[in-house]
């Protein structure tokens, strides 16, 4: 018998763990530990895959957003206020900051031990649960007093994880090999610059423990859209897409600016400019919205001129699909969202097709013979 969880998958599930990270706060349920375990390996490869500290924002079995450490751009630093250029916040931070309606209440992982200064930033920060490697003397009672004393404090395993996985179905017992294919090994040499071999490598490693189908957009080293689980490979490109022209349309002026209103909490702002960049309020929502920031946002709300102008200026983004793309219409898609480079495992029955389209869109066309289906 293992050790008691707080309940499985749901309240009414009895459930045990044998096993796995240590708890250092807190009573985890099945579907902590599930993100937990994910996340941390997410992190600990794109560590080791591209030497930076590498952090993951977790919901529901898929990262929202990955990222190493790097910039923090002027609208992150707006939104998390802080300004840290390189360090381990700043790789959570951009990790975050990808799809931050998706990222509240998330599993935090982090691929380097704790320091005051990140604790006190998680502390800042509606998450219920770290996992990382190792905590600096201080930072797990800082940590403790989140949610009332029920904020999750994982300490990752640091040995290997087992080369075999098992898991039991309603009676069927599976095993597989750990899927351990080294990603940087099927990048062909030349084929990308450093900045580029860098996105390509963490989207690969975001995509291996993203729910299948997947495709993840990249860009400066942070996940800036990911498509999950979708029973199509279209709907993912245009999943991703989707939250990447958010993301970038939360750099406009016009988002930017929105008036600031006395006692919103940072979060319910965070929703009003996700929800007025995508243009996607209900007719109730339009009403609040008016009444909240005024008849001048209300009135670009209505206008579409301002984000396709914006949204044209997008660039640089590097597309991931964990499945090969099947026709062009992916291609076509992912040109509209930025897209530069595509990076899939290729063996579509229409694979020149694909390749053919990125060459008419001016996109760098990557094959891996590398799948990284996740189930």
């Amino acid at each position: 018998m293992g050790a008691h969880m707080r309940y499985g998958m749901n309240p009414h599930q009895a459930a045990e763990v044998t096993g796995g990270p240590k708890v250092l706060n807190g009573e985890p349920s099945m579907i902590n530990y599930l993100d937990a375990l994910n996340a941390s390996a997410l992190v600990r490869e794109a560590d080791a895959a591209t030497g930076l500290p590498a952090a993951a924002s977790f919901k529901h079995v898929s990262p929202a957003g990955a990222a190493v450490a790097g910039t923090v751009d002027a609208v992150a630093s707006e939104t998390w206020r802080i300004s840290d250029e390189g360090g381990l916040i700043s790789a959570y931070v951009r990790a975050r900051d990808a799809d931050p309606k998706s990222s509240f209440g998330d599993v935090v992982a982090l691929s380097r031990p704790v320091d005051a200064a990140t604790a006190e930033f998680l502390r800042s920060v509606i998450c219920d649960a770290v996992i990382a490697p190792g905590y600096e003397e201080g930072a797990v009672e800082m940590l403790r007093g989140k949610r009332a004393g029920r904020f999750l404090v994982f300490e990752a395993d640091a040995a290997e994880p087992p080369l075999r996985e098992r898991r039991e179905l309603l009676g069927a017992v599976l095993e597989q090999d750990r899927d351990a294919a080294d990603v940087a090994a099927v990048l062909p040499d030349g084929a990308l610059d450093e900045s580029g071999r860098r996105d390509a490598l963490l989207g690969m490693v975001a995509a291996r423990y993203t729910q299948s189908n997947s495709v993840v957009l990249v860009r400066d080293g942070a996940a800036v859209g990911i498509g999950a689980g979708q029973q199509n490979r279209v709907d993912c490109v245009r999943l991703a897409g989707a939250k990447a022209r958010v993301w970038w349309l939360r750099r406009h002026a016009f988002v930017r600016d929105l008036p600031e209103v006395d006692g919103m909490r940072r979060q319910d702002r965070l929703n009003w400019q996700i929800r007025f960049a995508g243009a996607e309020m209900t007719g109730a929502q339009r009403a609040e919205f008016a009444e909240i920031f005024g008849a001048e946002a209300s009135e670009r709300y209505a206008d579409a001129g301002w984000r396709e102008a914006w949204c044209a200026d997008l660039t640089g983004v590097t597309l991931v699909s964990d499945g090969f793309l099947p026709f062009r219409d992916n291609v076509d898609h992912a040109a509209e969202f930025g897209v530069s480079t595509i990076v899939e495992p290729g063996g579509s029955t229409r694979t020149d097709e694909v390749a053919a389209a990125a060459a008419e869109h001016g996109i760098a066309h990557v094959q891996t013979g590398l799948r990284l289906f996740r189930h």
